[in-house]
């Protein structure tokens, strides 16, 4: 057999990742269809009307094809959970992409984090962790993780020196109401009162960090 130059390594290599990479990109939407799939069957239907098979069946793929991606039904609850955070994370973001902003749109921003279908879904999963021990574990590590990060955005983006005393725990005090409020909007449209509790938050965090 005649030796191959670098070129015709070079060629097979090519063609070898064009092969490989529309096989890949399957994989990514199918799991991104998957994580998807999964929110929205929690938030619609809670931890028990939402299984592996009803999520596959949304997502329009095989039960097989979900459980190659997650062998467990805790694997994917879990990791759909901490996707559409981290979505969320990176749009909230993209909000304010020159960092610090209007305080008062800010916290609007960050309470919007609250009341979606992302944090009905956590909520359907905080519930069942309490009674499922296989995944509490899980669902406090995910809820430290994800906490940490939206506190470091709301720092960041709120322009908060936390050496200074007191600091730490306001904006830490902003975020967990803004998880009372996303509460308080599960069973009713909180809309005209959460818009004035906002404002009173912004106006009293502007003199709380200045």
């Amino acid at each position: 057999m005649p030796w191959a130059g670098p070129g015709a390594g070079a060629g097979v290599k090519s063609e070898v990742r064009l092969d490989r990479s529309p096989k890949q990109d399957r994989s990514r939407a199918t799991r991104q269809r998957l994580l998807e799939a999964a929110v929205a069957c929690l938030a619609e239907h809670g931890w028990a009307g939402s299984t592996v098979s009803v999520v596959a069946e949304r997502a329009g793929v095989s039960r097989g094809a979900a459980q190659h991606h997650f062998p467990t039904r805790e694997d994917l609850f879990t990791a759909a959970v901490e996707y559409v955070a981290e979505e969320r994370s990176t749009a909230l973001r993209d909000l304010f992409p020159d960092g610090a902003a209007d305080r008062g749109a800010v916290v609007a921003a960050l309470v919007d984090l609250f009341t979606g279908p992302l944090f009905r879904a956590a909520l359907h999963l905080w519930v069942a962790a309490c009674d499922e021990e296989q995944l509490r574990g899980r669902v406090t590590e995910l809820e430290a993780r994800v906490g940490r990060e939206t506190h470091r955005i709301a720092v960041d983006l709120l322009d908060a020196d936390e050496s200074r005393p007191g600091v730490r725990e306001t904006v830490q005090g902003l975020l967990d109401m803004a998880r009372g409020l996303g509460l308080a909007n599960l069973l009713t449209d909180d809309t005209a009162r959460r818009e004035r509790v906002v404002a009173q938050w912004a106006a009293l965090l502007e003199r709380a960090l200045d």
